[in-house]
């Protein structure tokens, strides 16, 4: 017995070295592997990805590959050379790192169902006819939300709190109400939520420390029974987004068990990233009085020319331009949206840059694409790419600017919010349409101010970095009242 797992041992060992001797080929991209066997960059890359992926890019360039808990990952940070990745189904796949993925952090597995139908699926929901219905919805809520949070409070009443729990709590009550439509536990779910939301990016990385696995099955248990809907006593909601859902994934063979973990998977694809990007929006423009100045008398002239304001439940943002208000909206995703883009190599592939280099990626290596360092952070594509510029998106005519240069080359890609290709994320469309209307909303009913006019926003939580919009690592205290008339901008 001791032999035998004495042996055993020594074939490990043996296999750790061989695979921890890995050295470059010719025409493969510069490789660090990292001081520690195994591991690698692991840590570094799991406490702060932006930091530590800046440092190999200062180190090797534009292309690298670095040894990550035993997986060998390339980097690839040229814009210009992202549709090499984006557009190739053959050599790359994101099928196998998706369900890996869903199954850590959801505990959720869809064999059966065809990526291609989902995204049909969701496309069909997220726009034309069923966009508009969405949104609408949205406002209504969330107009419902507001008024009725401050009911009872008087005009010149100030009540206080952190600007992220404020936008979050809205945001999220506001599309759990318009895709879930359930008003008997909105509460409930928000708070069950954030709580799981907290503990996501650990579930991902598996660096969960003890005790907080047991929070997180519990918290994820808890939102997969709130979710689950008595169908037999909601007939009436046969056409609400949720039970079309609920069909699909019927249709496409999922068992009612995964049905059931899936709808949290959709709560949070569609409610984890408005209110955190609504928070820095109002952050910034806080923060900025010269910006703050410039979306109100944009607002304020909308509202002068549009009646709807009489009408509660018509929104004035469907009726006219707001290029200011929607370069501020880039110009703060460019900032804190950090989305990264991951493909397995399944087939040896070579890589061919903008340049015209050749590099080779090896099958069962991984590629990344990190736009938020290249593009949006570059400083050959945007000038002083750390300040927010709220016009950075504006010509001088008002017009959208959209021509970005590198290298004197124009850009395809000069900012990356939302994915690209053929897995660009699909709701983006009703999550801008939510964002504006959730700040059209407060910036024309309430008075809003920071409690310190000193104050500063508070730095980012770095481990949020590749999972869509960054989150704070603290809150701003602020202080708001209803406005005696929505027209005192």
């Amino acid at each position: 017995m001791l032999w035998t797992i004495f042996l055993l041992l020594n074939g490990l060992l043996i296999l750790v070295l061989l695979y921890s001797t890995r050295t470059r080929k010719k025409n493969e991209p510069p490789l660090d592997k990292g001081l520690i066997p195994w591991l690698g960059h692991a840590l570094a890359f799991g406490k702060d990805a932006a930091k530590f992926l800046a440092k190999m890019k200062e180190k090797h360039g534009d292309i690298f590959t670095v040894r990550v808990a035993g997986h060998y990952v390339t980097v690839l940070l040229d814009a210009n050379s992202f549709d090499a990745v984006l557009n190739d189904t053959v050599c790359l796949d994101f099928t196998r790192s998706r369900n890996q993925l869903l199954k850590r952090i959801f505990s959720l597995q869809l064999p059966s169902m065809k990526p291609a139908a989902e995204r049909k699926w969701m496309e069909t929901h997220f726009q034309g006819l069923h966009l508009f219905k969405l949104s609408s919805s949205m406002n209504t809520h969330l107009q419902n939300l507001l008024l009725s949070d401050q009911k009872g409070c008087s005009p010149s009443e100030w009540r206080q709190d952190g600007l992220f729990s404020l936008c979050y709590s809205l945001l999220f009550r506001a599309g759990y109400l318009t895709l879930f439509e359930r008003k008997d536990n909105t509460s409930t779910v928000y708070k069950e939520f954030r709580q799981f939301d907290s503990l996501l990016t650990k579930l991902a990385r598996c660096s969960l420390k003890r005790g907080e696995g047991k929070i997180a099955n519990l918290s994820r248990e808890r939102l997969w029974e709130l979710l689950s809907p008595d169908w037999e006593s909601r007939e009436s909601e046969s056409n609400s987004w949720q039970q079309s859902y609920r069909h699909f994934l019927q249709e496409e063979g999922v068992d009612a068990e995964m049905q059931k973990r899936a709808l949290l998977l959709q709560l949070w694809t569609t409610q984890c990233n408005a209110g955190p990007a609504a928070f820095w929006l109002l952050g910034f423009l806080l923060t900025h009085p010269e910006a703050m100045d410039a979306v109100k008398s944009e607002i304020s002239r909308l509202t002068l020319q549009d009646t709807s304001l009489q009408h509660p439940h018509i929104n004035p943002l469907e009726a006219h331009s707001t290029p200011v208000l929607d370069s501020v909206l880039s110009e703060t995703l460019r900032l804190t949206a950090a989305v990264m883009i991951s493909r397995e190599v399944v087939q040896d592939k070579i890589l061919r840059m903008a340049s015209g280099q050749d590099y080779h990626l090896r099958r069962g290596d991984k590629v990344c694409l990190f736009p938020f360092l290249s593009p949006q952070m570059d400083p050959q594509i945007h000038q002083e790419p750390q300040i927010f510029k709220y016009d950075r998106f504006l010509n001088d005519d008002m017009t959208v600017k959209d021509k970005f240069y590198k290298d004197g080359k124009r850009l395809k890609y000069h900012t990356m919010p939302w994915g690209a290709g053929r897995n660009m994320c699909v709701g983006r469309e009703f999550a801008v349409t939510a964002i504006k209307q959730f700040v059209f909303l407060l910036l024309t009913h309430l008075d809003l101010e920071m409690c310190d006019p000193e104050a500063k926003l508070p730095p980012v939580n770095p481990s949020r970095y590749s999972f869509g919009m960054l989150q704070p690592d603290g809150d701003l205290q602020v202080r708001y009242r209803l406005k005696r008339t929505q027209h005192e901008m």
